[in-house]
């Protein structure tokens, strides 16, 4: 029987009404070999009490011997950083990394863990997600569906399926997908070790370089994505499993535009330091990992939407402006980075160009 020892890493940030459900839906998994470790980013709130108070309220016979561990950071590592800092600190074959506003079906884990039993090249996997419905702080569990597994589009966008839709049972079959959805990944761990990247360690003084799962030059946007991008450039799979259900409460992309018109109207819903990173880390993200000669095949589709996103924030977001200055300064790394991954990678132009919309 596949019984693997899978690290839950949950990752805070000011969560609020949040964390009692989300933290709960964890301690009332029905598969029990896991490890808890949770990582408050500096909240300054008392959120690190709160998870006392919800951990020792669950506390039962059966329980007592979870293993959990919480950590509170000095600073706000970002979603980037505070999940590599969980990755570094936990044991798991598997690594589940949680967003705060999720909540997760009871067999969420026992349902999910299958896949990488099935095949040792999958590298991660998505369960089901649906919308959860956040009104005067109470939580709400609908139907509609908030992400089943990620879509690159040949003009760079990433979409995800099924996302605005009414759950009817149309994604109830399991199927490789680009990548998984940051929101509730979960990951094999010999995958992430074999994707991380070597970087110059931040104290310059220190003996020994460190490495990177998320690129941290990120902090938050676009992580996820640029991970599922460099798995599926050295070789991992990636797998949608309908069988593992949770609700995520979505801020913005509440459906999957089509036009430029919605593609405005949905950018609309972002907050500014939502809008800075995700201009910036986009660009970074297509630094790293393109294949050049997909990229030119494409360029019927990616330079008209390129010019559109560069003329959009040149003229309607001044606050995005300084997206374009960081962009620059940290191109140079990137590039440093990409050197790494094309050195690395194990899929050809021609493998890639399926999963391209």
């Amino acid at each position: 029987m596949f019984n693997p020892l899978i690290s839950v890493n949950l990752l805070l940030y000011k969560p609020k009404f949040y964390l009692k459900p989300c933290l709960e839906s964890i301690l009332a998994q029905s598969y029990d070999n896991f490890e808890l470790l949770i990582i408050d980013n500096n909240s300054g709130d008392g959120t690190a009490e709160r998870i006392q108070e919800i951990i020792n309220a669950r506390q039962t016979a059966e329980e007592e011997s979870l293993a959990y561990k919480i950590i509170v950071n000095q600073e706000n590592l970002g979603f980037a950083g505070g999940h590599n800092q969980g990755i570094r600190a936990s044991q798991g074959e598997l690594v589940l990394m949680v967003n705060q506003d999720t909540v997760l079906d009871e067999d969420f884990l026992k349902n999910i863990i299958g896949i990488f039993n099935r095949d040792a090249k999958v590298g991660s996997a998505q369960g089901k997600l649906l919308r959860l419905k956040a009104t005067n702080e109470n939580l709400i569990k609908t139907e509609i569906l908030d992400n089943t597994g990620l879509i690159m589009l040949k003009n760079r966008r990433i979409i995800a399926y099924g996302q605005g839709q009414g759950d009817s049972g149309q994604f109830n079959d399991a199927r490789e997908v680009f990548g998984v959805d940051g929101a509730l990944p979960v990951f094999r761990r010999a995958a992430l070790e074999d994707v991380k990247l070597r970087v110059k360690a931040r104290d310059e003084s220190a003996l020994e370089a460190r490495y990177e799962y998320f690129d941290e030059d990120f902090f938050a946007y676009k992580e996820d994505v640029d991970l599922a991008w460099r798995l599926r450039l050295f070789g991992w799979k990636a797998y949608y499993v309908p069988s593992a259900k949770a609700w995520h409460a979505r801020t913005s992309g509440d459906s999957i535009a089509t036009n430029y018109f919605a593609i405005i109207r949905e950018r609309l819903k972002i907050n500014k330091f939502g809008k800075y990173q995700s201009f910036k880390n986009q660009r970074l993200m297509q630094i790293k990992n393109e294949q050049i000669g997909l990229l030119l095949s494409h360029a019927l589709w990616f330079v008209p939407k390129e010019i559109g996103a560069w003329l959009y924030v040149l003229l309607f977001e001044h606050y995005t402006w300084r997206a374009i200055r960081d962009l620059f300064q940290q191109a140079p790394l990137a590039w440093k980075k990409r050197k790494i991954i094309m050195a690395k990678k194990r899929v050809s132009d021609a493998e890639m160009r399926k999963w391209f919309k």
